[in-house]
């Protein structure tokens, strides 16, 4: 039979004796230890030597302090703790803790389950087979081995559900994330091991050799960190995800990486300099007082070319990588959107849109603005939890130098240069541009000459 945490300090039985407090501190470190905290039997000796001092049953707040001072080694652990030893060191009803661990403190829709500690199964029978109890009146027993930690639940989450508390923690959890979009050549040439000579170091070389040239210097391309480029969507279809996707965007600028940053409902805001901040609440409030058309209307389309004819030149200079932030819901024309689409795609290194409905499994592009824009996107990848950011990370940390053949122009039978990323859907533009061909302008010459087409012109007509 399963055996059951007994966390009532205060109703202990009257035939426990003095040592009914030393089973329910060794369990207490026990569940720390199943919820990821480093606790050791060291820390558990020092706790049982502090009961001495302190009396657990005067003052309960006292107690607390004493074992977070002495069970706690991180301060991102702080939260965790307190919550766990809410939930244990409690008065529960029938001697019994009724809550369930993995879910710290939330309430469930169904009956909650007893907490139990982990056993090896010896029994023949199946594992829910108990002959003290009823199937119909038993409860869930919860086994802590096999439960998730807090912060697994909290990268599983979706950003529209988050607490206030769930968001600073998760800030944490995003500063932790490398960014790293590697290193791009110039043109510039530098001493190095290249296969190029350096002609006019090597003559000066040979001057110290009375004009002999005995020693030929290389030279090789200089490299620089390449670049990133947000456009993210703040309109109305995005509210739900937008302040936790600025705190993305603001983790990002502050790890050091070369970024430009950009907001558009119904029109496009450079937000660059508003990233400098260090506080990131202080960062998301000037940003929210600076975009003028918060939670509006959305124009990709539009916005698209803006950035095309306003901001491309000075902030796409060194194949930077560009990520799309939207839902594809769009008031615009799909025509404007696949033409601007197509002209950003060709100006950067890699163009990357992230869907946060991507996430959910019943998701299908289906909206204009989507299908006007998947022809010409080299990642189509989810941005609605934690993992998905992480998965993102890595993805980007393993870009290829080469710049891979965008979607429309990719054989449908050519072997793929990298492998697709975990949650990444793959697509091919090819029939969708190929459909499109006689109608986008993107895709038709820009040059006519004057005399095409005239009638008196042999071969003109």
């Amino acid at each position: 039979m399963t055996t059951n945490l007994t966390v009532n300090l205060h109703t202990a039985p009257a035939d426990a004796g003095e040592g009914a407090i030393l089973p329910n501190l060794l369990m207490f470190g026990e569940v720390l230890r199943r919820l990821g905290l480093e606790v050791g039997s060291a820390n558990m000796l020092d706790l049982v030597r502090a009961t001495e001092y302190i009396p657990i049953g005067g003052n309960r707040n006292d107690f607390r302090l004493a074992a977070r001072s002495l069970l706690v080694h991180k301060q991102s652990d702080l939260a965790l703790f307190d919550e766990a030893f809410q939930v244990f060191w409690r008065r529960p009803a029938h001697g019994r803790s009724m809550r369930d661990l993995r879910s710290m403190g939330e309430e469930r829709r169904y009956r909650t389950p007893r907490v139990a500690p982990h056993r090896e199964d010896t029994s023949d029978g199946p594992p829910g087979d108990l002959e003290s109890e009823d199937a119909n009146d038993r409860q869930p027993v919860v086994d802590l081995q096999r439960s998730f930690s807090a912060r697994e639940v909290l990268r599983q989450r979706d950003f529209a559900e988050f607490t206030p508390a769930e968001v600073s923690a998760a800030r944490s959890l995003m500063s932790e994330l490398a960014w790293d979009l590697g290193q791009r050549r110039t043109r510039r040439p530098t001493l190095g091991d290249g296969s190029d000579i350096d002609l006019r170091r090597s003559m000066r070389r040979s001057l110290s050799h009375g004009g002999e040239m005995l020693e030929l210097a290389h030279r090789k391309r200089k490299t620089k960190p390449r670049p990133l480029v947000l456009i993210c969507d703040v309109s109305g279809s995005m509210e739900r995800y937008t302040r936790m996707l600025l705190h993305f965007v603001h983790t990002v600028a502050a790890s050091g990486q070369q970024l430009e940053a950009f907001l558009f409902a119904t029109r496009l805001t450079r937000i660059t300099r508003h990233l400098a901040t260090r506080g990131v609440d202080q960062a998301v409030a000037q940003v929210a007082h600076a975009v003028p058309d918060w939670a509006g209307g959305t124009r990709i389309g539009e916005a698209i070319k803006t950035f095309n004819y306003r901001w491309a030149r000075r902030v796409l200079r060194g194949g930077a990588v560009v990520l799309v932030i939207s839902d594809g819901w769009d008031r615009g024309e799909p025509e404007l959107l696949s033409h601007e689409m197509a002209r950003l795609q060709r100006s950067c290194h890699r163009l990357i849109w992230l869907n946060p409905l991507l996430g959910s499994p019943t998701y299908q592009p289906l909206t204009r603005g989507m299908q006007a824009a998947l022809p010409y996107i080299d990642d189509f990848m989810p941005a609605h939890n934690l993992h998905s950011l992480q998965e993102l990370a890595r993805h980007l940390n393993h870009l290829s130098d080469r710049r891979p053949l965008p979607p429309s122009r990719r054989p449908s039978d050519a072997p793929a240069d990298e492998p697709e990323p975990t949650g990444t859907i793959p697509h091919d533009g090819t029939t969708a541009a190929r459909s499109r061909r006689d109608l986008n302008p993107a895709l038709a010459p820009t040059f006519r000459h004057p005399l095409w087409g005239h009638p008196n012109i042999p071969g003109g007509g």
